[in-house]
C-alpha cells in the first residue's frame, strides 16, 4: 500500500519536470526589418538557434526554469534578457540596434568599393537611416545639420568651410544616390528634398576634396546617400506624421494667429520574385509655413529595381521625382516684420518638376575584378511667377564605366571614365550647354607590417558653351598607420577643383532688388587640401577621433559687385585658405543603452588678399547628444551650437534690400526625441514624437532669413 501511495505521488511530478517547452519570436533592427543569422542561445546551457531569412529563431526542448537568453548578430549590439519557463511555451520578440562604436563598419564612397573605415586615410561619418526616421527629419538638409564639421546656410552645405552662401547656384561638395550625382544641369545646386529619407539604409559623409576620384564638385566632400536593400519577402512600410509649429516669440511677428501644420504620408512596398526584386514608394508632404508666403506641397516618388542574371552580373534601375508647388520667402521685410516677406521680393510661387533616372550594371569578371556600367539622366524644370517670369529646363546626361581590380592580395586598383554633356534652355540662362569627361585611377597598396598607401589621380576637359575649354589634373596620397590594436594614424594630401556651373556663367535677371549679369571670363576653381588625424577606439566603449586640416583655395568663386556698373556677378574673386581642427567623441555608457557623443570644431576661414574672414563661416561649433535605448522607449536629446558668424552679405544691406540685415546671433538649437515601439505587443509599429528648437530660441543662418521656429511633430512607422 506504501508502494502505491509513494508512485501515486512521484509520478504527477516526474511528468512535470519532464515536460519541454519551446522559446519561439523574430528579431528585427529598429525599422522592423528582419536581421537573418542571429544567434540566439540559452547562457549556460547547450540549447540556442538562429535566426532565418525573415528574422524567425525557435529553441526546442526548454525544460521549466528561469534561463538568461543572448541575443548576438555582426554589427548590432548584444542583448540578454531574462525569461522563465513555468508551464508554457513563450513568445518573445526583440529589436537589436547598430553597434554604436565599432572599427570594421563597411565604407564604399571613399574609394568607390567597400572599404573598412578604420583603414581610410580620410575622415568620414555614417549617418543611419533609422536615425532619420525617428527623428522625422523630411529631408538630408535638417540631418546634415547635426554632422560634425559640417554646417548648412539655409540649403548650401559646407564642409570644413568649403561654402559660404551662393544664392542657390554651385555646391561644393557632391551628392550622390547609390553613387549617382544628384546636381542640377543648370544651377549645379543640390535638391535635398527630392531623396526620399525613409528609403535610405545609411548616408556616408567624406570630409576633404575628392576629385582625384569624384571630380568637379567634390572639392569640399562626397555625400553618398544609400538606399535600402530589396527585401526578399513583401514589406509593405506606412510613415505618417502630423505636426504643427508654435507661436512666435514676439505678438509682432504672429502674421497668422495660428499654429501652422505641416503633416505627411509615405507608403512603400519591397518584394522580391525570383532573380527580380523592388522597392517603390511614394511620399505626399504639406508644410504650410512657420513665414507667410513660405509653404509647400511636395509629391516624391521612387523606384529601385533589380535583376540577377546569374550569380555575377545583375542590374539595378533607379527613378526619382519630385513634383513640388511652393511659395517663395527670400528676406525679411524688417525686424519687427521678420516673418513677412521683404517689399523687393515679387516672386510669391515656384513650381518645381525634378526627375532622376539611373542605371547600374554590376558584374563579377573574377574573385578578383568588378566591372561597374553606370548611366543617369537628371530633368530639372522650374517656373515661377515674378516680374518677369523666371523658367528653366535643364538635361543632364551621364555616363560612367569602373574597374576595381585586385591585383595582388596587396594592391586594389581602381579605375575610370565618365562623360557627362548638359543642355539648358532658360530665361535665366539663356541655352547653353556644357560637356564634361574624366579619367581617374586609384591604387590602394597594403604592406606586410600595418601600412596602407593610397595613390590616385584624375585628369578632366571640361567646356561651358561659348567660354574656352579647361582642364584638371587631381593627384592624391593617402596614408593609414596602425599603431596598436586600438590607435590609428591617417593622413591625405591632394588637390580639387570646381568647374563653374552654367548659371554662375551665364545668369542674366532682374529679381528681388537684385541684377545679375553673366561672365564669360569666369574659370574653374581649384584647391589643396591636407589632412592629419587620429582615432583611438575601445570597441563598445569609447570612440575618440582628432583631425587637422588645411585647405588653400584658388580662384574661388564668389558672388561680387561691379563697381563700374554695380551689377552682381560671379567671379574667381577669392584666394582663400581654411584650416582647423575637428574632435569628435563617443561614449557607450551603457552598453546598449545610453551612448553619448561630443564634437568640437575649430574653423579658420580667410580671404588671404583681403584679410578678412570668410562669409557664413563660424569660427566655433559644437554638438552633442544623449540617447538612451531600454524597454521598447528611446529617448534622445541633441543639441548644437555656431558661433556668430563674423562676415555676411553687406552688399544686401548697404543696397537697401535687407533691413535690419545685421543682426544675428549665435546658433543654440535643442531638439528632444521620443519613441516607443509596440513590438512587445506583437505590433511591428513604433511611434514617436519630436520636438524641434525646443527653447524657441531665433537666430539666423543667412541675412534677414529667421530659420524655423519652435516646432512639434508625432508620427509612427507600421511594417505590415
Amino acid at each position: 500500500m506504501l508502494k502505491i501511495l509513494f508512485l501515486l505521488l512521484i509520478i504527477p511530478n516526474i511528468f512535470i519536470y519532464s515536460q519541454s517547452y519551446y522559446i519561439t519570436g523574430r528579431v528585427t533592427d529598429s525599422e522592423f526589418s528582419p536581421i537573418p543569422g542571429v544567434n540566439v542561445f540559452l547562457t549556460n546551457t547547450t540549447l540556442g538557434s538562429a535566426t532565418d531569412e525573415k528574422g524567425y529563431y525557435k529553441i526546442m526542448n526548454v525544460s521549466p526554469g528561469s534561463y538568461q537568453i543572448e541575443f548576438s548578430a555582426i554589427g548590432y549590439s548584444r542583448k540578454k534578457l531574462k525569461v522563465n519557463i513555468t508551464n508554457k511555451s513563450i513568445a518573445l520578440d526583440v529589436i537589436l540596434y547598430p553597434e554604436p562604436i565599432k572599427t570594421d563598419e563597411i565604407i564604399v564612397t571613399a574609394g568607390k568599393y567597400e572599404q573598412k573605415k578604420s583603414q581610410l586615410p580620410v575622415s568620414t561619418d555614417v549617418i543611419y537611416g533609422s536615425s532619420l526616421v525617428d527623428r522625422n527629419f523630411r529631408n538630408l538638409e535638417n540631418a546634415m545639420r547635426f554632422v560634425p564639421g559640417v554646417t548648412m546656410t539655409e540649403d548650401q552645405i559646407s564642409i570644413r568651410g568649403s561654402s559660404g552662401y551662393s544664392r542657390g547656384v554651385g555646391a561644393r561638395a557632391l551628392v550622390t544616390i547609390d553613387g549617382l550625382p544628384f546636381h542640377t544641369g543648370d544651377t549645379g545646386e543640390i535638391v535635398w528634398e527630392m531623396i526620399p529619407t525613409t528609403e535610405i539604409q545609411r548616408i556616408e559623409i567624406i570630409k576633404g576634396a575628392a576629385s582625384s576620384l569624384y571630380g568637379s564638385s567634390a572639392i569640399g566632400g562626397v555625400i553618398n546617400a544609400i538606399t535600402r536593400d530589396i527585401s526578399k519577402f513583401p514589406r509593405t512600410l506606412i510613415n505618417a506624421y502630423y505636426g504643427f509649429y508654435d507661436k512666435p516669440t514676439y505678438k509682432e511677428w504672429d502674421w497668422s494667429g495660428q499654429y501652422r501644420p505641416l503633416n505627411g504620408l509615405t507608403i512603400s512596398h519591397s518584394n522580391s520574385l525570383g532573380d527580380f526584386g523592388f522597392n517603390i514608394s511614394l511620399s505626399r508632404l504639406e508644410d504650410l509655413g512657420y513665414r507667410k508666403e513660405d509653404f509647400s506641397k511636395k509629391y516624391i516618388g521612387f523606384l529601385k529595381m533589380n535583376y540577377k542574371f546569374n550569380n555575377f552580373s545583375d542590374i539595378t534601375f533607379f527613378a526619382n521625382t519630385l513634383n513640388k508647388r511652393s511659395g517663395n520667402f527670400l528676406y525679411w521685410k524688417d525686424s519687427r516684420n521678420a516673418l513677412i516677406n521683404s517689399d523687393f521680393v515679387n516672386i510669391t510661387r515656384v513650381q518645381t518638376n525634378r526627375y532622376l533616372f539611373g542605371l547600374i550594371y554590376k558584374n563579377l569578371i573574377d574573385e578578383n575584378s568588378i566591372l561597374y556600367f553606370k548611366g543617369s539622366y537628371y530633368r530639372n524644370n522650374f517656373s515661377d511667377n515674378g516680374t518677369p517670369s523666371n523658367v528653366s529646363t535643364s538635361n543632364l546626361f551621364r555616363a560612367e564605366t569602373q574597374l576595381t581590380t585586385s591585383l595582388t592580395k596587396s594592391i586594389v586598383l581602381t579605375s575610370g571614365a565618365e562623360f557627362s554633356p548638359a543642355f539648358v534652355k532658360s530665361s535665366l540662362f539663356g541655352n547653353p550647354k556644357a560637356f564634361y569627361i574624366g579619367i581617374y585611377s586609384v591604387a590602394d597598396l597594403s604592406f606586410d607590417f600595418p601600412l596602407i598607401l593610397s595613390l590616385g589621380l584624375r585628369y578632366d576637359i571640361g567646356k561651358l558653351d561659348s567660354l574656352s575649354s579647361s582642364g584638371s589634373l587631381s593627384p592624391k596620397v593617402g596614408l593609414n598607420y596602425k599603431l596598436n590594436e586600438y590607435l590609428i594614424i591617417r593622413s591625405s594630401f591632394g588637390t580639387g577643383f570646381r568647374n563653374p556651373s552654367l548659371a554662375e556663367a551665364f545668369t542674366s535677371t532682374s529679381t528681388s532688388g537684385l541684377t545679375i549679369k553673366p561672365n564669360p571670363k569666369i574659370k574653374p576653381e581649384k584647391n589643396i587640401t591636407f589632412e592629419i588625424g587620429t582615432n583611438f577606439t575601445i570597441p563598445s566603449l569609447f570612440e575618440f577621433d582628432i583631425a587637422l586640416f588645411q585647405n588653400e583655395y584658388f580662384k574661388m568663386i564668389e558672388p561680387a559687385v561691379d563697381t563700374l556698373d554695380g551689377l552682381i556677378f560671379f567671379n574667381n574673386i577669392l584666394r582663400a585658405r581654411i584650416q582647423g581642427i575637428e574632435l569628435t567623441s563617443k561614449f557607450d555608457i551603457i552598453k546598449g543603452i545610453l551612448k553619448a557623443g561630443v564634437s568640437y570644431i575649430y574653423l579658420s576661414s580667410k580671404d588671404i588678399e583681403r584679410n578678412k574672414a570668410l562669409k557664413y563661416r563660424p569660427r566655433h561649433s559644437s554638438m552633442v547628444s544623449v540617447e538612451f535605448t531600454n524597454w521598447h522607449f528611446n529617448l534622445g536629446v541633441f543639441f548644437r551650437y555656431s558661433s556668430k558668424v563674423e562676415e555676411i552679405d553687406e552688399e544686401l544691406i548697404d543696397l537697401g534690400i535687407v533691413r535690419d540685415g545685421r543682426l544675428r546671433v549665435p546658433i543654440y538649437q535643442t531638439d528632444v526625441s521620443l519613441g516607443y515601439d509596440l513590438f512587445a505587443l506583437h505590433i511591428p509599429a513604433k511611434i514617436y514624437l519630436n520636438a524641434y528648437n525646443i527653447f524657441n530660441y531665433n537666430y539666423v543662418e543667412l541675412v534677414g532669413n529667421l530659420r524655423p521656429i519652435r516646432n512639434f511633430s508625432f508620427g509612427f512607422n507600421l511594417i505590415l
